[in-house]
């Protein structure tokens, strides 16, 4: 006897995990992360609803906890570990990114240095050059000159001219090492250039690794947290599971009970004369189906109930439609049945046969009354057991339940 709005507090279940930080934190989490975290907690919650069917208010709401809690607990140990590895390799990244920023500081040292030195080597042969240049200016040629008109011979006038060569040479390597000087001094200009930006930007990616390594520290210590208030809300969704226990248990007897009384009274079929042919039954309401037909075992109070029927969730006060011709044979309450209609269609393989119908809002027909395939018996609720709108639907022979689905259109349209 599930829920119609079961899909709505799935829902809300998702969210509240995610909020509560089932999701990765840091960095937006892998859609497949997503999908697994969402269908663990709809796992969970299909989970609580399918076994808390006779339960207390007050045990659901345990039941639902910790199943959310136990859902959640594999997302965040693993968010944990990938937090963790996070910050290692963090770490190590801002490790390294600090030594090559450091590296690339002490290159850019050098280089300034070298710079500096080729710049005293430019300003040492401006100097120079700026002598050769005065002295020329002060009539220096003008002396060599007359050092040549005062030569005494051929030979000493050769001697005298190899001299002023060698003064003029000393001159020109004076304008060379200038030039040479200018050149070394752009070239090393650009490379203290080059240096110095690259040491930025080394500077700039350690400062982004350390800052990494430090949301993802942080994102570790958000998920052993999480972890934590997990552990906590288990162990106070289990503490008040165990204080329902007798008020459950005693739901569930009660339950049983009222199966056992149903199948005494549909195993005769009250006397209805005629054939079921092929069972070929009408979907009795327009819906879609949120629980299914079998036995169950409740993990939280240890004891295993029938899901006596299958589950169609639709709107409260929808038609409910008799699934074949036949006769009315119980219309009221029925315990966690809430408002229970049962039909008697006559024999079915030699067994009587009939459909039933809970959780009505509203009873249309009486105990006795024939009704047609397709008349409007009822109107969908969420009477008895139920924790929103739906009808739980039933097939019975000789008041023995049998999945409804072997006897519905395989479309369930």
């Amino acid at each position: 006897m599930g829920s119609y709005r079961r899909h709505r507090r799935i829902s809300a279940l998702v969210t509240v995990l995610s909020v509560a930080g089932v999701t990765l934190i840091g960095s937006p989490p892998a859609v497949a992360d997503q999908r697994d975290a969402a269908k663990a907690a709809r796992r969970a919650a299909e989970r609580a609803e399918a076994v808390l069917e006779n339960a207390t208010a007050t045990a659901r709401i345990a039941a639902r906890r910790l199943e959310a809690a136990t859902a959640a607990i594999p997302a965040t140990q693993k968010k944990i570990a990938v937090a963790r590895g996070a910050v290692a390799a963090a770490r190590a990244e801002a490790n390294s990114a600090q030594r090559k920023a450091d590296r690339t500081r002490i290159s850019y040292v050098h280089v300034a240095h070298r710079f500096e030195a080729a710049q005293k080597r430019v300003d040492v042969a401006r100097d120079r050059v700026g002598e050769i240049a005065s002295a020329s200016y002060m009539g220096a040629n003008f002396a060599a000159l007359n050092v040549l008109v005062a030569a005494t011979g051929p030979q000493d006038a050769l001697a005298r001219l190899d001299l002023i060569g060698q003064v003029m040479q000393k001159g020109q390597d004076g304008l060379d090492r200038m030039a040479q000087a200018r050149r070394e001094v752009r070239i090393a200009q650009d490379k203290v250039g080059l240096a110095k930006r690259a040491a930025e930007k080394a500077e700039r990616r350690a400062a982004d690794k350390l800052l990494k390594a430090k949301i993802a520290r942080a994102a570790a210590v958000r998920a052993q947290m999480q972890a934590v208030k997990l552990a906590k809300i288990r162990r106070s969704a289990l503490a008040l599971a165990e204080s329902q226990r007798s008020a459950v248990l005693a739901r569930y007897r009660q339950a049983k009970g009222n199966e056992q009384r149903i199948r005494a009274a549909l195993a005769g079929g009250d006397g209805v004369s005629g054939t079921l042919r092929g069972a070929g039954l009408l979907m009795p309401v327009h819906g879609w189906k949120t629980s299914n037909f079998g036995n169950r075992y409740d993990p939280y109070y240890r004891v295993w109930q029938l899901h006596a029927g299958t589950d169609f969730a639709a709107p409260g006060g929808a038609p409910i439609r008799a699934a074949a011709d036949g006769k009315v044979v119980q219309a009221g309450w029925n315990g966690g049945y809430g408002n229970y209609t049962c039909i008697s269609h006559g024999t079915y393989h030699g067994q009587s046969f009939s459909t039933c119908y809970g959780h009505q809002s509203k009873i249309s027909v009486y105990v006795g009354q024939r009704v047609r395939r397709g008349q409007v018996i009822g109107r969908v609720g969420s009477t008895g057991a139920s924790t929103g709108y739906h009808l739980h639907f039933e097939t019975r022979f000789s008041g023995v339940p049998r999945n409804p689905l072997n006897y519905l259109p395989s479309c369930l349209c």
